[in-house]
C-alpha cells in the first residue's frame, strides 16, 4: 500500500502474556498479515474470542483504495492525475490532520511533497539516475500545503501539477482506523502494529501494560534488527521515522528518505531516528516525519509547547557514536534494562 520500502521501523513486541484466571477464559487473539507494503501484527483480547482477520484485511484493502499512491485507481492517485473524483472520509481525515501538523510545524511535514518524492525516488517512481539541481528547484515550487484545499468534497489545487503523497501520515492513520473498528465492536484491550506504527489500548488480562520496543539504528538496510529500548504503552500511540534503512546511494553519496520541503533535498543532520508518542497514531506518524526534518533541537523546542507529544531521539555523535535523548515525559514510559 502506502510504502514499498522496508518499514519505517520495526517495533519489537513482547509476547510474554499471562491469561487471567477467570471464567469464561478470554483467550489472546493474534492476527498476522501483510498490508501497505509491510507487515501487520495485532494482539487483542475478546470476550467472544472472534477471529477478525478477514474484517481487518478488508478494511486495509479499502483504505488503500483511498490514500495509497501505489494503487492506480485510488482516490489520491486520481486526484494526482486531476481526474474528477469525490473524496471519502479517510482521504478527508488524512488531509485535514496533515494540514494541521504542517501548520504547527511550519511545513516540515507537507503532503504536497509528491513531485519531489518522485524525483528523489521515494514516491511512485524508482531510483533516479541523476539529481538535477535545476529540476529539484523547479519542483520545490510545487510544494505548498497552503495551495491545496477541499471544497464541496473535491480537492482543489492552485497548480494542477501539484501531487499529494500521504506516506508520512497514512500508515499511522490506518492504525487508528483499525483501533476505531475494534472499539466499535466492543474490544477495548489490543495492540495494533502496522510496519512499526503502534496503537496500544487497555491492558493485558493481568492489568499489565503492553511492552513495545524501539529498534537500534543499523549500518545498512539489510542489517539484523536489534532492540534499542523497551517501554510500556497504554492508551497511547507510537510511530518512528528513521533514515538508516530507507535510503539509496549515488556516486557514494547516501540520500535518505526524509525530504525537507523548504530546500527540496534530503535532510543532512545527525538525527538517525525519532520515535513519537501521541494520543493518536496519525499524529505520531506525522510528527515523527516532521521532527526528522526539523532536527532534534527544534523538535525538543516544539515539544515544550506541545506536551501532548513526546519523543525519543537516536542520533550520531562523531566522538561518542550513537547517542540517545528524550523529552522529559517520555522517561516515565521506559523499562530499565
Amino acid at each position: 500500500m502506502i510504502i514499498r520500502f522496508i518499514p519505517k521501523t520495526i517495533a519489537m513486541i513482547s509476547f510474554g502474556f499471562f491469561l487471567a484466571s477467570c471464567s469464561p477464559t478470554i483467550e489472546k487473539q493474534q492476527l498476522i498479515g501483510e498490508a501497505q507494503g509491510t507487515y501487520y501484527s495485532i494482539l487483542y483480547y475478546d470476550s467472544l474470542n472472534r477471529n477478525l482477520k478477514q474484517q481487518v484485511d478488508s478494511i486495509l484493502d479499502r483504505f488503500d483504495q483511498s490514500v495509497s499512491i501505489y494503487q492506480e485507481q485510488s482516490i489520491v492517485s486520481k486526484v494526482n492525475r486531476n481526474e474528477e473524483v469525490e473524496l471519502d472520509e479517510w482521504f478527508v481525515d488524512n488531509f485535514n490532520q496533515a494540514i494541521r501538523v504542517a501548520e504547527l510545524t511550519g511545513g516540515a511535514m507537507d503532503i504536497t511533497i509528491g513531485p519531489l518524492a518522485n524525483a528523489w525516488g521515494f514516491g511512485t517512481f524508482g531510483q533516479p539516475d541523476k539529481i538535477d539541481p535545476k529540476r529539484i528547484d523547479s519542483l520545490r515550487q510545487l510544494v505548498n500545503f497552503r495551495a491545496v484545499s477541499i471544497q464541496n468534497n473535491r480537492l482543489v489545487k492552485q497548480d494542477a501539477r501539484m501531487q499529494l503523497n500521504f506516506n508520512a501520515i497514512a500508515q499511522g492513520n490506518s492504525v487508528d482506523v483499525l483501533g476505531k473498528y475494534f472499539r466499535t465492536i466492543g474490544i477495548q484491550n489490543f495492540l495494533i502494529d502496522i510496519g512499526g506504527e503502534l496503537l496500544a489500548c487497555g491492558t493485558k488480562p493481568n492489568n499489565e501494560n503492553w511492552v513495545v520496543g524501539i529498534e537500534k539504528p543499523s549500518d545498512s538496510a539489510n542489517s539484523d534488527r536489534e532492540l534499542q529500548q523497551s517501554f510500556e504503552l497504554k492508551n497511547r500511540a507510537l510511530a518512528t521515522s528513521g533514515n538508516y534503512r530507507k535510503y539509496y546511494e549515488i556516486d557514494q553519496v547516501r540520500y535518505a528518505h526524509s525530504l525537507d520541503p523548504n530546500t527540496g533535498y534530503p535532510v543532512q543532520h545527525s538525527l538517525l531516528s525519532v520515535s513519537v508518542l501521541a494520543n493518536s497514531c496519525t499524529e505520531a506518524d506525522a510528527y515523527a516525519t516532521a521532527f526528522m526534518v526539523m532536527g532534534m533541537e527544534k523538535a525538543l523546542e516544539f515539544i515544550t509547547k506541545h506536551p501532548e507529544v513526546q519523543a525519543y531521539f537516536i542520533y550520531f555523535d562523531k566522538e561518542k557514536g550513537i547517542q540517545t535523548q528524550m523529552s522529559e515525559r517520555f522517561m516515565g514510559h521506559l523499562i530499565k534494562n
